[in-house]
């Protein structure tokens, strides 16, 4: 329904009196388009090349679960889109106002609720950048130990939204295992909290609905989270192996008997290539960056026991400079002058599966991508292990030469690497994403990866969500 005349104002008018008046909405142009760029590589494209980037309509900045529940109601009235906005770091496209409508820009909560020292928990309002909350957390003595490379720049709600990881998850596992609870307005306006606990026998765990449903079910607006003691001691390690097998075999011998906070391991591309331009290492070869933390008698006995599976694979140990090196540059790796960059074409196909796969996923995926697209610079490595599997994070670098101008050309580029990418995965036991989120980038993939299984989060979006308002296009709903 098109809406005429003074109309768009009258709604201007009652979505500023929902969220405490006209300073916190707006419709000016300048405001509008700020929020049509993400990390999304074809929507920083379209932008670069002139076009018109995706705009919302009226942007609302709410400072409460109350306010967010008032838009959300005029929303589903008006049968209005509504996304959700939190640092605009993610690289999915998945808060990007693909139709228009409201946008929620959620930093206005960013408020520290509480930290309870006897049950070692946080908890703080959604809008709040990371570092922010681990900074509250530092000054009690403890970690919330989710170190993104986004820490600076990327909210609670969208750690949560998309279900991220940090660079600790090896030990402290993803946010939805660092999340004991959450505050969540559903479309319909009403707020609801999930259970106080996440472990419990009272019917399914509501959290992992919501975490990583990236607007789609509701707004995230209040979340707690473990906190932990700052480690003794930290030791780091790293190794360099032959090959690729010999480095997942050796990881999934560590991952059976120790629980290392940090397990990295590049391929040789990786490994010659950025590995060599961030730390100095220029030997060739498959490089592991290793670091196990806690009691100093505890993390001495891993320590070794570490290196008797590193030298079970052939693999040899280059002593820990090298892996505190690595921890300094932790997020230097993700900073202009050392990724990858536009006028580049790039991406992260990241992607998670068992040991039986992963090594099978890796090779499928590289012959795919370098058959199909001689062009492509291809470099993986695998930054997140369990006891049953690890991931890979995959990128696929297409130098400015090879990059066509037109917009159209270079968004159809894109869009079939990443599906000759990802379905390499599917075919090979992976999923079409770890850690990043769906978005809009992967979007139409959702039905090939879940088939008939995708009725489930169909029946939860049109029951929780019958006028289909919340991140249309997003998460394949």
């Amino acid at each position: 329904m098109e809406l005429k005349a003074f109309m768009p104002g009258m709604i201007l008018d009652e979505l500023a009196d929902a969220v405490g008046g006209y300073d916190n909405v707006s419709i000016e142009n300048s405001d509008r388009a700020t929020y049509g760029v993400d990390y999304f590589w074809v929507g920083r494209m379209w932008e670069d090349r002139g076009q018109v980037p995706p705009m919302p309509d009226w942007i609302v900045r709410p400072g409460s679960a109350q306010e967010v529940s008032k838009v959300l109601k005029i929303a589903n009235y008006y049968k209005i889109p509504v996304h959700i906005w939190g640092g605009g770091s993610g690289s999915q496209g998945g808060a990007l106002p693909m139709t228009g409508g409201i946008l929620m820009d959620m930093k206005r909560m960013n408020h520290l609720i509480e930290i309870d020292e006897v049950s070692r928990t946080i908890t703080a309002e959604a809008g709040m950048i990371f570092q922010q909350l681990e900074w509250y957390a530092n000054e009690k003595g403890y970690s919330c130990q989710h170190i993104p490379s986004c820490l600076t720049c990327g909210t609670i709600g969208g750690a949560l939204g998309h279900r991220g990881i940090g660079i600790m998850s090896t030990k402290y596992g993803k946010i939805d295992d660092q999340c004991i609870s959450m505050e969540v307005v559903l479309p319909n306006g009403d707020i609801i909290n999930t259970l106080p606990v996440p472990k419990h026998a009272a019917g399914p765990d509501l959290n992992q609905i919501f975490i990583g449903s990236e607007g789609t079910l509701g707004v995230i607006t209040k979340a707690t989270f473990k906190l932990y003691e700052q480690p003794e001691d930290r030791q780091f390690r790293a190794f360099l192996f032959p090959d690729m097998h010999s480095g997942y075999m050796a990881g999934r011998d560590i991952m059976q008997k120790v629980k290392p906070s940090i397990l990295r391991f590049y391929d040789e591309a990786e490994s010659s290539s950025i590995i060599k331009k961030i730390l100095g290492f220029e030997q060739p070869g498959c490089f592991m960056n290793l670091a196990v933390e806690g009691f100093k008698k505890i993390v001495d006995i891993e320590m070794e026991i570490i290196l008797e599976c590193v030298k079970k694979w052939g693999g040899q140990d280059l002593g820990s400079d090298y892996g505190e090196k690595w921890f300094e540059n932790r997020i230097t790796f993700f900073y202009p002058g050392h990724i990858m960059d536009i006028p580049q074409m790039f991406g992260t196909m990241d992607t998670v599966a068992t040991y039986a796969n992963i090594e099978k996923i890796y090779l499928a995926m590289k012959k795919a991508v370098k058959e199909e697209f001689p062009f492509v610079r291809y470099i993986s490595h695998s930054s997140h292990w369990y006891e049953w599997g690890c991931m890979n994070y995959t990128r696929f670098i297409v130098e400015p030469k090879d990059v066509p101008q037109d917009p159209e050309e270079a968004r159809r580029l894109h869009n079939r690497i990443w599906n000759v990418g990802v379905r390499a995965a599917m075919e090979n036991g992976g999923v079409i994403n770890d850690h990043h989120g769906i978005g809009l980038k992967l979007s139409r993939l959702m039905k090939e990866q879940y088939g008939p299984a995708m009725q489930v989060m169909e029946a939860l979006k049109k029951q929780l969500d019958p006028n289909g308002i919340m991140n249309p296009y997003k998460l394949g709903l």
